[in-house]
């Protein structure tokens, strides 16, 4: 948020807030939000947009960490096996997100 400009905020009459964000994410973030708005809608049995699977899984994230008692940060060999992986152009990284995000979504209807 260095550019400046504040993110257009409102207060919603059911206690919450409504921030307008722009984020840029890597296509795989794009897809994982993809397959949580499948599981959601298919839990909830109604199609369900990006927002609300952004929205779902901050909250589902945050109930958790005050849920759980202080633990040891994760390892960091995680991070690091997926970083080692070779590059690919950005056109290739969309159609693979986007083939995970399609191929979620058959399943999660079947």
């Amino acid at each position: 948020m260095n550019d400046g400009v504040t993110p257009a905020m409102q207060a919603l009459p059911d206690g919450e807030a409504r921030i307008a964000l722009v984020v840029h994410l890597p296509w795989e973030d794009v897809a994982a939000l993809g397959q949580e708005a499948g599981r959601l809608a298919a839990r909830m049995q109604r199609p369900v947009t990006l927002d609300e699977a952004v929205s779902h899984r901050l909250r589902s994230t945050r109930s958790a960490a005050h849920a759980k008692p202080a633990q040891a940060p994760p390892s960091v060999t995680a991070p690091a096996s997926v970083s080692s992986l070779p590059p690919r152009a950005p056109g290739e990284q969309a159609r693979q997100a986007l083939d995970r995000v399609n191929g979620a979504a058959g399943h999660e209807s079947a």
